[in-house]
């Protein structure tokens, strides 16, 4: 198909450009750190819970009557005897996790997304508002298709929301976060976003945010509930997979990720939670996520979710319980702390070569500006991305892949810090020999 044959009206989506980087960078050998995905595992015992899912196949009642309390060493102990008893047996068995699971997920596990919300943010949210999600990915999706028209979006941006506005038919406007370097933050014009919102279905809110790593504060929070309130039927759909990744500010004081239902109360009936198990149990690859949606839209997002994907997958949403149930420490303090050690020291070879950083408030991105590196200076950020990649040996993501309406994108790249210490500490080594500072 020639461009000319392509319909203008048609939507124009096209393969993820962060997961290409990934494979161009198994295809030349470099240190990936392009795609935000973490290569550790999973905390052990939520491993155990999958295989305990899998290889049982049925609810032995082991994770719900006791997911607080069970050890590893019982859910090994459980494993074994499934391994060694013998294969004929599994022929009387009636198989029930690997097989379908009723499309809004299972409802102990829909009961422990709920409790999660009451232990770790005092939020109290019925099951029956619940859904369980093939990955925040497609929470995100069905709540776009449940609520939207023309969204607003903040860029820099992850490329899945203006994707899923094409695939959708939707109209995304878009509202620039900018570098202040004053004050070593993102900021964005008010004026622009109260202009943006005027009749918007729904707004977009990833904090922490991807990639700029902005923490958006209680003051900003109030400001877009109160633009969405003033609105008729304006949503918030917020995407808070990087919720526990939030870090100390300037004064040492540690940022904390907000509810919007629990903090705004009064704008629960218009905001629909996404979240995802995949960044902060390190398991990206089994793909359950969920939403919470307010009562007078949960049977219509249920409905878009069915039909969509049917459900999520059984087995996880099984193991999901033993990861919601993780204890207090491992969300507050584990998750907090797990990254930030890389983050600075990879910024720091940043600066010393040229980029412009800002530190992340939260999340685990570096969206830096190359303009002051020599073999950088003038390139494209697509040109800046490959030339790091096959003369440097570093996978990252090119800027412009982030924006929709604006330019500022044409002298950014992002990387990101989840890779192992191993990984970035090669790419650092990598980097500081084959790239230099513009002298001034």
């Amino acid at each position: 198909m020639s461009p000319t044959d392509i319909d203008e009206d048609e939507p124009q989506v096209k393969e993820s450009v962060i997961r290409l980087m990934t494979r161009l960078a198994m295809q030349y050998n470099a240190a990936n750190l392009s795609q935000g995905f973490p290569n550790e595992p999973p905390p052990r015992k939520v491993k155990l819970a999958l295989a305990q899912a899998v290889l049982s196949g049925k609810d032995d009642g082991l994770l719900q009557k006791n997911h607080c309390d069970i050890t590893e060493q019982e859910l090994t102990d459980s494993l074994i005897n499934l391994l060694t008893k013998e294969s004929s047996e599994d022929d009387t068995v009636t198989d029930e996790l690997n097989q379908y699971s009723p499309p809004m997920g299972r409802a102990d596990a829909r009961k422990a997304v709920s409790e999660y919300y009451s232990r770790l943010y005092n939020y109290n949210v019925s099951e029956d508002h619940i859904t369980l999600t093939l990955g925040a990915t497609e929470a995100v999706a069905t709540a776009l298709r449940t609520v939207g028209d023309k969204v607003v979006i903040f860029e820099p941006f992850h490329e899945l929301y203006s994707s899923q506005c094409e695939i959708f038919y939707l109209n995304p406007v878009y509202v620039t976060l900018k570098p202040n370097k004053e004050k070593n933050e993102w900021d964005y014009d008010t004026d622009e976003l109260k202009d943006a919102i005027k009749g918007a279905k729904a707004i977009i809110l990833n904090t922490p945010h991807n990639p700029t790593g902005k923490v958006f504060d209680q003051n900003e929070l109030k400001q877009v509930v109160d633009l969405c309130l003033e609105q008729e039927d304006c949503y918030i759909i917020t995407d808070e997979i990087y919720e526990h990744m939030t870090y100390p500010d300037d004064n040492g004081n540690q940022r904390k990720h907000l509810l919007i239902p629990e903090v705004f109360p009064e704008a629960a009936h218009r905001t629909l939670v996404c979240n995802s198990l995949g960044k902060s149990a390190s398991a990206t690859g089994w793909r359950l996520g969920w939403c919470l949606h307010p009562p007078a839209l949960s049977s219509l997002y249920r409905g878009v979710h069915d039909q969509l994907v049917a459900m999520a997958p059984h087995p996880m949403q099984y193991a999901s319980l033993a990861y919601l149930n993780l204890p207090t420490e491992y969300f507050r303090e584990t998750l907090s702390s797990r990254y930030i050690n890389r983050i600075r020291k990879l910024a720091d070879a940043l600066k010393s070569i040229g980029f412009g950083v800002i530190l992340p408030e939260g999340s685990y991105y570096l969206f830096v500006d190359f303009e002051s590196v020599k073999e950088l200076k003038g390139l494209s950020p697509t040109d800046a991305a490959m030339y790091l990649l096959q003369e440097v040996g570093v996978a990252s993501v090119p800027g412009d892949n982030f924006y929709g309406k604006s330019e500022e994108g044409k002298k950014y790249l992002r990387f990101a810090a989840c890779r192992s210490d191993t990984d970035i500490d090669n790419a650092i080594v990598r980097l500081k020999e084959k790239l230099h500072p513009v002298m001034m």
